[in-house]
C-alpha cells in the first residue's frame, strides 16, 4: 500500500469539504496520464474514498496518443491498488500533423484534443465530474502567463462546468508541485514525464513561455518565501472595482 502524506490527504480534504468537490453518489472519471501529478490524484481519491462519510465511486481512464506508448503497465499498478482503470487509445498523432497549422500551438493541441475524448468518455459512460492533477504551482503558472503574455487575469479555478455540461473538479489544486513529485519518489512509483508529450516527436520549436514563467516564479519565491501563501490568498480576495473592467466600477 502506497503512504499518502497527511499534508497532500488534508489539503485535498479540505478543498473537496470548502468546495464540495466531491459529493455523495458522484461518479468520477479520473484523467490518468501516469505523471506524479495524476498518480497523486488517483491514490487521494482512493483515500478519499476509504474516510470520507459518504459514497462516491471513481475510474482512471488514459488517454493515448496513437504513437505506440506502453502503458498497460498503469493498469497493473491501479488493479494493485484497486483502481478501476481503462485506456483509451486514439489517433491524436497522426490527426496533429494534419490539422496544427503552422506556428500553432503543438501543446495546445494535445491538450485540448485529450481532454475531449476524457469529456466524451466520461459522458458515454455516465460519469458527473472529470477529475484533473493540476496543482497550485500549475494555477499560479497560468495566472502569470496569461497575465503576461495573453493580456488577460485568469487562472484554474477548483471547479468549473464544461460547455457540455460536465463538472471538472481540481482536487490538488491547493497542493504544491514538490510534494507530488516527492510522494512518488517516496513511494518509488514509476510516472512518465515530459518525455511522453507527443509536441516532442514534431521538429518545431518548443513554447518558451511556461519554461521562462517556472523560472520567473522560482525566483520570486527565493527571495520571497511566503509568496505561494500571498498569492493563494489573493485568489480568494479578488477586488474587481479596482480594475479597469467598466462594469465593475463604482461610479455611483
Amino acid at each position: 500500500m502506497v503512504e499518502l502524506s497527511k499534508k497532500i490527504s488534508s489539503v485535498v480534504g479540505k478543498t473537496n469539504a470548502e468546495y464540495e468537490l466531491i459529493k455523495e453518489g458522484d461518479r468520477v472519471l479520473v484523467g490518468f496520464s501516469g505523471g506524479k501529478d495524476s498518480t497523486t490524484l488517483i491514490h487521494a481519491l482512493n483515500h478519499l474514498k476509504r474516510v470520507a462519510p459518504f459514497d462516491f465511486e471513481f475510474k482512471a481512464v488514459t488517454i493515448t496518443y496513437g504513437m505506440g506508448e506502453q502503458v498497460q503497465f498503469l493498469s497493473q499498478h491501479c488493479k494493485e491498488h484497486g483502481i478501476e482503470h481503462e485506456i483509451v487509445d486514439t489517433q491524436i498523432f497522426e490527426l496533429a500533423g494534419e490539422k496544427i497549422r503552422k506556428n500553432s500551438s503543438f501543446c495546445s493541441f494535445f491538450s485540448r484534443m485529450r481532454r475531449g475524448y476524457l469529456y466524451s468518455t466520461a459522458q458515454e459512460q455516465g460519469f458527473n465530474k472529470l477529475a484533473l492533477g493540476h496543482h497550485l504551482d500549475d494555477a499560479m503558472e497560468s495566472f502569470f502567463m496569461n497575465f503576461l503574455y495573453n493580456g488577460a487575469l485568469r487562472s484554474m479555478p477548483p471547479i468549473y462546468k464544461a460547455e457540455n455540461g460536465l463538472k471538472v473538479i481540481r482536487p490538488l489544486i491547493f497542493c504544491r508541485e514538490r510534494q507530488l513529485r516527492a510522494f512518488a519518489q517516496k513511494n518509488e512509483i514509476s510516472v512518465i514525464g515530459d518525455e511522453a508529450c507527443p509536441a516532442m516527436r514534431f521538429d518545431i520549436k518548443m513554447p518558451h513561455a511556461r519554461e521562462k514563467t517556472k523560472e520567473l516564479l522560482a525566483k520570486m519565491e527565493e527571495e520571497n518565501p511566503q509568496m505561494f501563501i500571498s498569492m493563494k490568498a489573493a485568489f480568494n480576495n479578488i477586488q474587481t472595482s479596482t480594475f479597469f473592467e467598466k462594469e465593475y466600477l463604482d461610479r455611483d
